[in-house]
């Protein structure tokens, strides 16, 4: 009997399994894919993500892999560009781009190491209770029989479309529609040019460098255009770099390689993250639009807080039941304010008379410009930031 079984091995499952195996569980580790395996996904890790990896001890191991990281990006409104540096946070102010055929093997081997079983190939069909508790999970092996394994809890990592969700029938809530469909595809021989966020009438445009010489570009535009631009990828990426003055000139000898990668299904919401036997992190607890590529760093903080919760309710620190409600506590207060920010960029609006004002002013500020890049990343708080006084204050040192 294993005390954790965790499902799905990439940002959300692997480092949980890693952080309960250096706690001295006996943890079981699965997935339906074997790694290296590439999934649609953004790919940034803005600090706070970093600083879970360096704290992890696994930091210098992707920063290792070709990946080039940076500090400074910026923000094109058109008219003008902020150019800032994020705010560091726990000695960390870098971001990196890895690409999830690179970072999720790496996460993958750091919970083997740590002792974690890995099972790659293994699909969960269902999962195991008695007197309504989960107790383990049932799968089978890539052309093997059916087996049943048993855990004290068994976590759900397995994504938006979580089976273990599905299961025990998690309670959604703060549930928001969709709104943006995304795609992007990566260039070969782009120049290196400042990593930044394009937004345009209806899109928005990223560019950033990632692993192996490569450069990656993300187009975002409204659902309801899902069906149109789908016909012809190419197009709709090449007229959203076209809509980018700064773009014209770095991507004007690239080449496009490998197919173009996205999806329209981008939903927003939370989920109960835990019940009798179970429990939920990374994406399969909580889910929202990819416009400020929140996810990878969400989900290793995530993996943090619920193998904290799971060490103190197996170690007799506390009650399990209490401690898994902490844990849900913590991740929901730290984690809506930018949930709610996300959103509202998603709607791809044009900002609203005070932003325009506070982006104005913001060219000649440049430590308020450089927090203003924190709350993007989540090193600098969006309530305290965006508060009206703050907001005032701002605008009103401009010339």
């Amino acid at each position: 009997m294993f005390d954790a079984i965790v499902v799905g091995a990439r940002c959300g499952g692997s480092p949980t399994a890693m952080l309960l195996a250096r706690h001295g569980y006996r943890v079981l580790l699965v997935d339906r894919v074997k790694f290296p395996s590439d999934t649609i996904s953004t790919h940034w890790i803005w600090p706070l993500g970093n600083a879970c990896l360096k704290r992890w001890g696994l930091l210098d191991r992707v920063l290792a892999t070709n990946c080039p990281p940076f500090r400074t990006m910026g923000l094109d409104l058109g008219d003008f560009q902020l150019i800032g540096d994020l705010p560091p946070i726990d000695g960390v102010a870098e971001i990196c781009v890895p690409r999830r055929t690179v970072l999720d093997k790496l996460l993958l081997d750091a919970a083997a190491e740590a002792g974690a079983e890995v099972r790659e190939g293994f699909s969960v069909t269902g999962l195991s209770s008695s007197d309504d508790r989960v107790t383990g999970i049932c799968g089978h092996p890539r052309g093997g029989p059916e087996v049943e394994e048993q855990a004290r809890i068994a976590i759900g990592a397995d994504g938006r479309n979580s089976l273990v969700a599905k299961t025990v029938r998690a309670d959604e809530y703060n549930v928001r529609p969709a709104l943006t469909c995304g795609y992007y595809a990566y260039w070969s021989d782009v120049p290196p040019h400042l990593p930044g966020i394009h937004p345009r009438p209806r899109r928005t445009m990223i560019s950033f460098p990632t692993n192996d010489g490569l450069t990656i570009t993300y187009v975002a535009c409204p659902r309801d255009e899902f069906q149109a631009i789908r016909s012809d990828l190419g197009r709709y990426i090449a007229d959203g770099l076209g809509m980018v003055a700064d773009l014209a000139e770095p991507f004007r000898e690239g080449k496009r390689v490998e197919q173009i990668r996205g999806t329209a299904t981008l939903p927003n919401f939370f989920r109960k993250p835990y019940g009798e036997g179970w429990a939920l992190v990374g994406d399969a607890g909580y889910h929202k639009d990819p416009i400020l590529a929140q996810g990878i760093s969400d989900a290793f903080r995530s993996a943090q807080w619920l193998a904290d919760a799971v060490h103190a309710g197996f170690s007799g620190s506390r009650p399990l039941s209490k401690a898994l409600a902490a844990y849900q506590r913590v991740r929901d207060e730290h984690l809506t304010p930018m949930y709610e920010f996300n959103w509202s960029q998603a709607t791809l609006q044009p900002p609203p008379p005070e932003i325009l004002a506070l982006f104005g002013a913001l060219r000649y500020d440049p430590v308020a410009r450089n927090r203003f890049f924190g709350t993007l990343g989540g090193t600098v708080p969006i309530p305290e930031y965006y508060a009206p006084e703050n907001l005032q204050r701002i605008v009103s040192r401009a010339p």
